[in-house]
């Protein structure tokens, strides 16, 4: 059996970047969730994925959606990251967005948006594998610094040389 905190610890040695997914509940508020565990998938079609934990709040609000908008997150987009990957309602209290013209809640100031549809869901131990459909691209006027997460911590992708 392989220890769950050894566990935690090898693969929080693995940098990865940082999204917030979002979309609206029945009532039109937004939801989100914070969620490192994410992928592109297919080119054709285009398709990407995302793993949120079935204990999630959020998750079935997602999963019933059928739509969605992830966002990379930039550098100084810690306030989102940390916001929604809280419990309960009102995560997006004081955080900039708007709908998109798919009526997406889309965040401010992201390295990228990814509007999709719902694909497929799939079983992945305790969390759900959803995979999305891409239908809108988007990217920034200007480049952003992107956020990465690395052994619990966030931060920003250092520059390349």
């Amino acid at each position: 059996m392989i220890e769950p905190g050894i566990y935690k610890e090898v693969m929080g040695s693995f940098p990865s970047g940082v999204t917030v997914v979002t979309t609206l509940d029945a009532e039109g508020s937004i939801v989100g969730i914070t969620a490192s565990a994410f992928s592109a998938l297919s080119i054709d079609p285009a398709l990407v994925l995302f793993c949120p934990n079935y204990a999630s709040d959020t998750y079935p609000i997602l999963r019933d959606s059928k739509q969605f908008a992830i966002h990379l997150l930039a550098a100084d987009q810690a306030a989102e990251a940390y916001a929604f990957a809280g419990k309960g309602k009102d995560k997006a209290a004081g955080i900039e967005w708007h709908l998109s013209e798919r009526g997406n809640p889309l965040l401010a100031k992201a390295t990228a948006i990814i509007e999709c549809e719902l694909w497929r869901e799939y079983d992945g131990g305790d969390h759900a594998i959803i995979v999305g459909a891409v239908k809108n691209l988007i990217l920034p006027q200007e480049p952003v610094t992107p956020m990465i997460y690395h052994k619990g911590k966030l931060g920003a992708l250092p520059p390349f040389a």
